[in-house]
């Protein structure tokens, strides 16, 4: 009876992409987080065409995190292509101990958020794709927030633009021409 419930075999199976989301992948340097996943379709003579997009946070939680938007015809080739793109996109994220440097507020596109520096102990208090990126980042202590669009792409990119935002403690006074305070 359950042998002639199988479906033939040149026919797919639909593809579930919530399987992938949070999906972690470890090479010698970078940890690997897919944080979102796309399916989009177009409608072609002989039905629908559909090609997927990812979005790949690296990170190795020593401070250095990078990020990738792969797009595909299968779900694994744009995580491998997203994967591929984010570690060519390697940021450093500026740390005083085990949180941010100060306060910073960012925007890309609709979304914003707004990171703060938290005291030892706190943890990460962040949401959606702002953890992956501070997580990998090695940012073990910080309180984040995020406005707006709830757009896991925007979000993560106002991350980024957060994260370049911050400056070291050296940085600031190397700007202002002062050796200390």
């Amino acid at each position: 009876m359950a042998d002639q419930l199988n479906k033939p075999e040149n026919e797919e199976a639909p593809v579930n992409t919530r399987d992938f989301v949070g999906a972690v992948a470890q090479d010698q340097e970078y940890e690997e987080r897919v944080v979102a996943v796309n399916r989009s379709s177009k409608v072609v003579k002989g039905g629908r065409n559909f090609s997927f997009s990812a979005l790949v946070v690296v990170g190795d939680k020593k401070g250095k995190v990078g990020m990738g938007f792969g797009k595909a015809n299968e779900v694994a080739d744009a995580i491998r292509k997203g994967g591929e793109q984010a570690r060519k996109n390697i940021v450093t994220v500026p740390m005083f101990g085990t949180s941010v440097t100060h306060f910073v507020a960012a925007d890309f596109r609709g979304a914003s958020v707004i990171v703060r520096p938290a005291s030892a102990g706190t943890g990460v208090i962040a949401g959606g794709g702002m953890r992956h990126v501070l997580e990998l980042g090695g940012v073990k202590d910080v309180l984040a927030k995020s406005l707006g669009s709830k757009n896991a792409v925007n979000v993560v990119k106002a991350t980024f633009a957060a994260i370049a935002k911050l400056r070291t403690r050296s940085e600031m006074l190397a700007k202002r021409d002062r050796n200390t305070l």
